[in-house]
């Protein structure tokens, strides 16, 4: 079992004395919902290309792709928010490998929905060292095929457990994307991709490193 598999494994555990079993019910559901609307298969496909785009990062600063994929291949690592431990835990197993993945020439970006303020707070409090990226509205989740509307019968758990997303997106939506993590080449074709819409499941980063 890798690193982040264990963390996983640990964090379900922990969970599962914490969470009331009728909130694990509800997320439950939730997930079966999704894996029946086929999203892994809809989504962008191996040897595709990804259309070029532009996101803020932490500093409102723009960061476009075509500029990062001058440098090599690039990452595109998609969670849902800081407010998701899952995500917490594979970005900061991110950190813990980007020295693997920049001797690789590669550059890594995290991309969520969230506000820059939020993805600002996120990156100081784990030390992150690669961009994190706003993706407002999920415009570059839609257009690769892994946005989805958080349905209606989870909203209220997600809100009474303290997860506001109007607050955390700066909109009504309550889209979000299913945690994914592509690789990019240098002429914008996808040569890695794992996407899976139990979000407690999670890429194997020694894999992803060997993509590269």
């Amino acid at each position: 079992m890798n690193s982040l598999a264990k963390q996983i494994e640990n964090l379900n555990n922990e969970l599962s004395k914490q969470v009331p079993q009728e909130v694990f019910e509800i997320f439950e559901k939730s997930i079966n919902d999704l894996k029946t609307q086929n999203i892994e298969n809809e989504s962008i496909k191996i040897g595709d290309i990804v259309t070029p785009f532009t996101l803020l990062n932490t500093q409102n600063q723009l960061i476009h792709s075509e500029d990062i994929l001058k440098k090599g291949k690039t990452i595109l690592a998609f969670y849902r928010g800081s407010w998701c431990p899952y995500c917490n835990l594979e970005l900061r197993e991110l950190q813990n490998n980007i020295a693997k993945i920049t001797d690789k020439n590669a550059t890594l970006l995290a991309i969520s929905p969230q506000s820059p303020d939020h993805s600002k707070a996120l990156t100081e409090n784990h030390e992150l060292t690669f961009e994190v990226l706003t993706d407002k509205n999920n415009r570059l989740a839609k257009q690769l095929g892994i946005s989805f509307k958080l349905q209606e019968f989870a909203l209220p758990t997600y809100q009474a457990i303290g997860i506001n997303l109007e607050e955390f997106n700066q909109n009504d939506e309550n889209t979000l994307p299913i945690p994914a993590v592509f690789v990019i080449d240098t002429n914008g074709a996808v040569v890695y991709k794992f996407i899976d819409t139990d979000y407690r499941n999670r890429l194997d980063i020694d894999e992803l490193i060997q993509s590269l």
